[in-house]
C-alpha cells in the first residue's frame, strides 16, 4: 500500500504540532527573579534625618538619591520598588529631603509607613482588637531585602 500525499503531510505536521503545544505549555514555567530598584532605606535612618543637616550627612546617612532632578536641585527624593517574581503587587517607598542652600530645610514620607497611632486614652489594653480594624492601622511590613551593609565584610575576606 502506498502512502498518499496527505498521510506524509499529516506525518510532519503531527510532530510539529507537538512541539508546539509542549512549547506553550511550558512557557508559563519561566522563572521570574525578584527586581529591587532604588535605596533601601530603613526607619531608623530616615528617622535621623533632621532639619539643619548637610547635604553631605544626608548622603551619609542615606546614600546617593537614584535620580538628580536638574529642575528641582534642592530636593533629595529616595524611592525603592521591590516586586516579587510573578506576584502583581509591588512594593513601593518614597522619601523627599528639600534643602535651602546647604543644610535641609524639611521631608516628606508620601509613601513611608508611619508608626502606629497611640491606642485610646479609655480603651481597654487587655481586650482583644478587632483583626479587620488593625489590619486597616497596621502599616504594610518592609520589603524583605538584605543588603550588604557598608562595615560589613566582604565575601571572599576582601
Amino acid at each position: 500500500m502506498m502512502p498518499t500525499e496527505r498521510s506524509t503531510g499529516m506525518r510532519r505536521l503531527l510532530p510539529m504540532l507537538f512541539l508546539l503545544v509542549v512549547a506553550m505549555a511550558s512557557s508559563g514555567c519561566v522563572y521570574r527573579p525578584n527586581i529591587q530598584q532604588g535605596n533601601l532605606l530603613k526607619p531608623e535612618d530616615v528617622d535621623q534625618v533632621t532639619a539643619g543637616m548637610t547635604r553631605s550627612q544626608v548622603r551619609y546617612l542615606l546614600g546617593t538619591p537614584m535620580v538628580s532632578d536638574p529642575f528641582h536641585p534642592d530636593r533629595w527624593d529616595y524611592v525603592f520598588t521591590f516586586k516579587r517574581g510573578r506576584a502583581t503587587k509591588t512594593d513601593t517607598a518614597h522619601f523627599i529631603v528639600y534643602f535651602e542652600g546647604d543644610k535641609v530645610s524639611r521631608v516628606e514620607r508620601p509613601d513611608l509607613p508611619s508608626p502606629l497611632p497611640a491606642p485610646p486614652a479609655g480603651g481597654n489594653p487587655d481586650k482583644p482588637k478587632e483583626p479587620a480594624a488593625e489590619a486597616e492601622r497596621e502599616p504594610p511590613p518592609p520589603p524583605s531585602v538584605q543588603q550588604p551593609q557598608p562595615d560589613a565584610r566582604r565575601p571572599g575576606g576582601t
